[in-house]
């Protein structure tokens, strides 16, 4: 994929109303470009395949291609992840798990290839959550500090089988022992979303990630919380200790850094106001994230943790729902993405179940229409997640939580949110990006993981929040892991 920052776009194709050029996109595309140059990533399709290896279809090849890994969707509408339009009359070849050509028309496939005839329903890319709590999602606190951790990993298990049914076959998250669960589901063994973990959210003392009782202070030599023990968060205090944990987490195969820089509403001690972790100690994450090519997230609420995050060199702001314009405008110059959630009453998204402190998410609840207003205005790129813990009824929540999106933006622009606009945040990864390739779009040499849906989710986006009737194909990596129409 080429990205441009001028009035003409770099389609292989022209796609009649493209919106590429609009000021929302050039702002994304230039954000992208600042983090090609630094980083040196390879930003086109046909690299990526050339790094993967992998060889696209054509019928000259036919005869050595198993027809077992070529899957075939013929009559779709598409929505590409890019263009905010769709386009009519469109076919999609699968092989190996890769998409291997995009065409206007009719492809060929070999003879024993699966069919998919779309039947004029919208082929999309799988969704992805930036900001999912893989092995949080499902039990509340108390079951959680109290339970054996086998039976909070079986739980995570069923959690991402249904998360995948929900069409999002990617996530991204930031805290928790998701480790296992993601090895797991990339042998095959157990069904579930692709996983960029963070492993151990690291938080201070009495910060975000500290789930101590107050009889169990003060710490002592080399012990350790249930949520330590767990591996869902791991206590730092000084520049040293932030160290050694940042890189811990790196050894245990995260794919970027979580810290927690301010006060949270799942937490029991800490007001959202308060600041957490030195301008040192946050810089001791980022450079030791940066050793290893990546990057870290800042879990904080308040202009003033925004900024000590920025200054520090911290690349992806969590949440900022109490932020403020001036703030929202450094995260725009300084390159970096915003992952936002749309907490709201009306879904009582942000936590409810199990969640210690309402008050607090009902002071989030007030910010959240103030952080989109501005996100929009000053055209920060900005990705979609959900950030639903401790409540497995909530998690069925998170297509609808995207619905909701729409106070805000275009059905089709929340959907690029959704799609590639997360698939650039998952990138910010580099060399630790643990699915090398493209993500979130429907092109050649792209990753398969795609939905077909009833009806047009880029004009009507409550669909997505009703996965189980609407998306009538679900596929990850080329797999199908649910085919409706075939029935």
């Amino acid at each position: 994929m080429a990205f441009t920052d001028s009035n003409r776009c770099q389609h292989v194709v022209a796609r009649p109303g493209c919106a590429c050029c609009t000021a929302e996109v050039r702002a994304l595309t230039r954000t992208v470009n600042r983090d090609l140059s630094r980083r040196g990533f390879m930003s086109s399709g046909a690299a990526s395949v050339a790094l993967l290896g992998i060889a696209a279809y054509t019928p000259g090849n036919a005869q050595t291609v198993d027809p077992k890994r070529v899957t075939l969707f013929t009559n779709v509408r598409l929505f590409d992840g890019l263009a905010l339009n769709t386009r009519d009359g469109v076919s999609v070849l699968v092989v190996d798990g890769m998409i291997a050509d995009v065409a206007q028309g009719p492809l060929s496939a070999p003879d024993g290839a699966t069919v998919i005839d779309g039947g004029g329903r919208t082929l999309m890319p799988g969704l992805i959550d930036a900001h999912w709590h893989t092995m949080l999602a499902s039990l509340p606190i108390p079951v959680m500090m109290t339970a054996d951790a086998g039976d909070i990993h079986f739980a995570a298990a069923a959690q991402a089988e249904r998360t995948l049914m929900r069409g999002f076959t990617t996530v991204r998250d930031p805290g928790g022992p998701s480790f296992p669960l993601k090895r797991a589901i990339d042998s095959g063994s157990i069904v579930g979303p692709r996983i960029y973990p963070s492993g151990a959210m690291i938080s201070q003392t009495s910060g975000h990630g500290d789930f101590r009782s107050i009889w169990e202070l003060p710490r002592v030599g080399g012990e350790v919380q249930r949520a330590e023990a767990l591996g869902a968060a791991r206590i730092a205090d000084g520049r040293d200790a932030v160290i050694q944990a940042t890189r811990e987490q790196l050894m245990l195969g995260a794919s970027q850094i979580k810290i927690v820089a301010g006060g949270g509403a799942a937490s029991y001690y800490d007001p959202l106001d308060v600041l957490q972790f030195f301008p040192e100690e946050i810089e001791a994450a980022v450079m030791a994230a940066a050793d290893w090519g990546t990057y870290v997230c800042a879990h904080v609420y308040t202009p003033k943790g925004i900024q000590r995050c920025l200054d520090a060199g911290v690349r992806s702001i969590e949440h900022g729902h109490l932020t403020d314009e001036e703030s929202v405008m450094r995260i725009a110059d300084a390159g970096a993405v915003w992952s936002l959630q749309p907490f709201a009453a009306e879904t009582r998204a942000g936590g409810d179940a199990g969640v210690p402190a309402d008050s607090k998410v009902r002071q989030l609840w007030t910010g959240t229409d103030t952080a989109y207003t501005l996100a929009a205005k000053h055209k920060v790129p900005t990705g979609f997640g959900t950030d639903i813990l401790f409540d497995a009824a909530a998690s069925e929540m998170q297509g609808q939580l995207l619905a909701y999106l729409t106070r805000w933006y275009t059905p089709a622009q929340a959907l690029v949110q959704a799609t590639s606009q997360n698939a650039f945040i998952l990138g910010m990864s580099g060399p630790r990006n643990p699915y090398p390739g493209t993500l979130g779009v429907i092109q050649k040499g792209a990753h398969a993981d795609m939905i077909l849906c009833e009806g047009d989710p880029t004009e009507d986006l409550t669909l997505v929040a009703d996965p189980d009737k609407n998306f009538r194909v679900i596929m990850k990596a080329g797999t199908v892991y649910k085919n409706t129409l075939a029935a």
